[in-house]
């Protein structure tokens, strides 16, 4: 899939993380969590966008692979949003649905990319 969509995706996705954090931080206070969230959530994006600038295949697979460690970490921080019920389960699904499609199409890159490295 091209970067530009995964990018896309990862743009929209960083923005509906922003919006969730702030409701989050206005009605419940809570921000450890949140702020975990909008880090990791947001830092996806700009790897992804970094990488399109990397100087070498091995320095956009790594910029990759950051972005998808975040993917992994923002799962897990919704996760955790969710078990405490901060994030009710309709909203929780969506957003880790969106997630899930952003890692997945990271992890296709990832292994394509080091496949044309040989």
């Amino acid at each position: 899939m091209p970067e530009s969509i995964m990018l896309n995706k990862a743009k929209d996705f960083a923005v509906e993380i922003i919006f969730l954090c702030r409701s989050i931080k206005e009605t419940a206070r809570e921000s450890v969590m949140t702020n975990q969230l909008l880090r990791s959530g947001t830092s996806i994006g700009a790897n992804i966008h970094e990488s399109k600038y990397a100087h070498s295949k091995a320095d956009f697979i790594a910029k990759m692979q950051i972005a998808l460690k975040e993917c992994y970490e923002s799962e897990y921080w919704l996760e955790l949003l969710n078990r405490t019920g901060y994030i009710p389960d309709d909203k929780y699904k969506v957003i880790l649905n969106h997630c899930g499609a952003i890692r997945r199409m990271l992890i296709s890159s990832i292994n394509t990319s080091k496949e044309n490295q040989k």
